[in-house]
C-alpha cells in the first residue's frame, strides 16, 4: 500500500451542469460501453435562439501526475498506446474508476496514489506533498472527459517496481530533468495531451522554468 498523506488538499473540481443559460433539453444514449458512452443531446445555449443538437462522448474523468524525485528530476513511463499504434513516453495517468464519486477529492487523490504505485513503482515520500494543478478538457468539442493535473513531490521507490493492470503495457520508467523534458517536447517526441498539459501548467505555476 503506497504511503498516503492524511490530509486531502483543497482544489477545484470540474462541474458540468445546467445553468448560466445552458440547459440539456433531451438526451438519447446510442452507445453504452464500460469505457465510453455516446449520446445525442439537444442543448439550449446562452448565445443561440434555437436548440442545438450535438453528439457527445461520455468518458470517465481522469488524473495525470508529474512525479518529482528528491533531486528534482521527473519520472516518465514508456507505454504502448493501441489507438495510435505507438510506444510513447508520458507522465503517469489513469481514469477514476469510482464513477459515482468521481468528483470527490479523496477519490481523486486515491487515484493519484494508485497510479504512482502501479505505473512507476514509486510512492509519495513521508514528507512529500501532492499539489493540485487544475484540470483540462482533452477534446472539448467531442467529449466531456476532463483530466485533473497534479505534482507529487518528492516520490521514492516502493521497492517492488511497477505493477500495471493486465490491459496496460508499460515497458519502462525513466527520470528526466526539466530541460530534457522541454527538449523532448520541443522535438515533438512527447506528443500526448496529458504530458503537454502538465508541462504547461508546471511552467505557468513557476514550478519549472521555461528555458
Amino acid at each position: 500500500m503506497p504511503n498516503r498523506k492524511l490530509s486531502t488538499p483543497d482544489f477545484e473540481r470540474c462541474r458540468i451542469t445546467d445553468g448560466n443559460g445552458w440547459e440539456k433539453l433531451s438526451v438519447d444514449r446510442i452507445l453504452d460501453h464500460q469505457y465510453i458512452q455516446i449520446e445525442e443531446i439537444s442543448y439550449r445555449t446562452p448565445a443561440r435562439d434555437e436548440p442545438v443538437d450535438w453528439t457527445v462522448a461520455r468518458r470517465k474523468s481522469a488524473i495525470a501526475v508529474a512525479p518529482m524525485l528528491p533531486d528534482g528530476r521527473f519520472l516518465l513511463i514508456q507505454q504502448e498506446r493501441y489507438p495510435i499504434q505507438r510506444t510513447i513516453w508520458e507522465f503517469p495517468a489513469g481514469q477514476i474508476d469510482d464513477v459515482e464519486n468521481k468528483e470527490d477529492r479523496e477519490v481523486i487523490l486515491n487515484t493519484v496514489h494508485s497510479e504512482l504505485d502501479e505505473e512507476t513503482g514509486h510512492q509519495l515520500a513521508p514528507e512529500g506533498e501532492i499539489q493540485a494543478l487544475g484540470y483540462f478538457f482533452s477534446s472539448q468539442g467531442f467529449s466531456d472527459e476532463h483530466v485533473y493535473l497534479f505534482l507529487a513531490n518528492p516520490v521514492i521507490p516502493t521497492g517492488k517496481g511497477p505493477s500495471p493492470d493486465d490491459g496496460e503495457s508499460i515497458l519502462g520508467c525513466k527520470a528526466v530533468t526539466a530541460d530534457e523534458l522541454r527538449d523532448e517536447i520541443a522535438a515533438n517526441r512527447i506528443v500526448d495531451a496529458n504530458t503537454l498539459a502538465l508541462y504547461a501548467r508546471l511552467c505557468a505555476c513557476g514550478i519549472i522554468g521555461q528555458g
